[in-house]
């Protein structure tokens, strides 16, 4: 086994869970899971930690806000609520003001299917970024983060591999090319879960440490 595939399965791993898996969402290629993506993505753009995105995230969902047709409903002070619980107090009553605009600009425009975003977007990757970020919340950091967990599901996006991710490969000395980066994965599934890992392991330089002392072992 050669390095880079030494340090590939040390991410998977110990690192290869994506955050919609975190978050409790069971990804597919249908509307209520593509939808969850987008809130997760959404809040996970704002300036907070992760854990603290995914928490807020469990909270909305166990509220039953899953759908953008329940979310539309929940009364702005019912997301505020739940977002508090997940402890997403900072940005709480604009996040709340968001979903729910995000939530009604879905069902009025994409009859509250994603699919239908993608297919007006004729499966092209830099379309549909464009398409996400006219959504309340997201913006370019969110639309990446949406596509990077999505592409296990949607193989017309794949590879996408935004900076983050590149940044965490450069850190462990793996190839900063997509399409080499890309080829180190299996599956389109695989390369969410190696992209998740990059960007965990990005933003510790003890964790880039300890991924490298693993590989080389």
């Amino acid at each position: 086994m050669g390095k880079n595939e030494a340090v590939v399965d040390v991410l998977l791993d110990r690192y290869g869970r994506t955050f919609a898996k975190e978050s409790g969402i069971k990804l597919a290629d249908q509307p209520k899971p593509l939808y969850q993506l987008l809130v997760l993505a959404t809040l996970l753009s704002a300036r907070i930690s992760a854990d603290v995105a995914v928490a807020a995230a469990v909270e909305l969902f166990k509220a039953g806000y899953g759908t953008p047709k329940a979310m539309r409903e929940a009364s702005w002070q019912d997301r505020v609520d739940a977002l508090g619980r997940g402890h997403y107090r900072r940005y709480d009553e604009r996040t709340s003001t968001m979903l729910g605009e995000g939530a009604e600009l879905l069902m009025e425009r994409w009859k509250g299917d994603l699919r239908r975003l993608r297919e007006e977007a004729g499966g092209e990757d830099r379309r549909i970024r464009q398409l996400l970020m006219e959504f309340p919340g997201i913006g370019p950091t969110g639309a990446d983060i949406f596509l990077r967990e999505v592409q296990a599901v949607w193989p017309q996006v794949a590879p996408h591999l935004d900076q983050k991710v590149l940044d965490g490969a450069e850190k462990l000395g793996l190839p900063r090319q997509e399409r080499r980066l890309a080829g180190l994965a299996h599956s389109n599934d695989e390369l969410a879960r190696l992209s998740a890992a990059l960007v965990r392991v990005s933003r510790s330089k003890k964790t880039v440490d300890e991924v490298m002392s693993a590989a080389a072992r």
